[in-house]
């Protein structure tokens, strides 16, 4: 019987994952025109897709470092909000086992922790970056 549960939430949760995942690695559809802003052409050899608004720059607001780090903070805060639901299930179907209390209080500590050292490293590399660049 637990051995069930453990494979339906083991199964819910592959398949958003799989799907976030899939989605995450599929290469975009390009939406350049022929004709850019000034007038020329892709097949004069001019860069369109640069005045398209994206980052150019790496460090600093709207750069390509501050949305890969805010993408991977919000990545760790979700994995680390389902760790803390599968740890409150695991707690809830332990039935007073003192091995699974214990395995699923592991569980929430450890989703707890790894938060807050997401958050301190987020904290500690934007005080680096602050300093050197001042």
């Amino acid at each position: 019987m637990k051995k069930t549960i453990t494979t339906v939430i083991a199964g819910l949760l592959a398949v958003p994952a799989l799907a976030l995942s899939l989605a995450l690695f599929t290469p975009a559809v390009s939406t350049v025109s022929a004709t850019c802003a000034d007038g020329t052409t892709v097949a004069d050899g001019v860069d369109c897709a640069s005045t398209s608004g994206s980052p150019k720059k790496l460090f600093g607001t709207g750069s390509i470092f501050t949305t890969v780090i805010n993408t991977l903070l919000f990545v760790i805060g979700a994995l680390s909000v389902v760790m803390l639901i599968i740890g409150g299930i695991r707690y809830t179907v332990s039935g007073g086992t003192a091995a699974q209390v214990t395995a699923a209080k592991n569980t929430i500590m450890y989703a707890l922790i790894g938060l807050v050292v997401a958050f301190l490293a987020y904290a500690i590399v934007n005080w680096v970056l602050g300093s050197i660049s001042a």
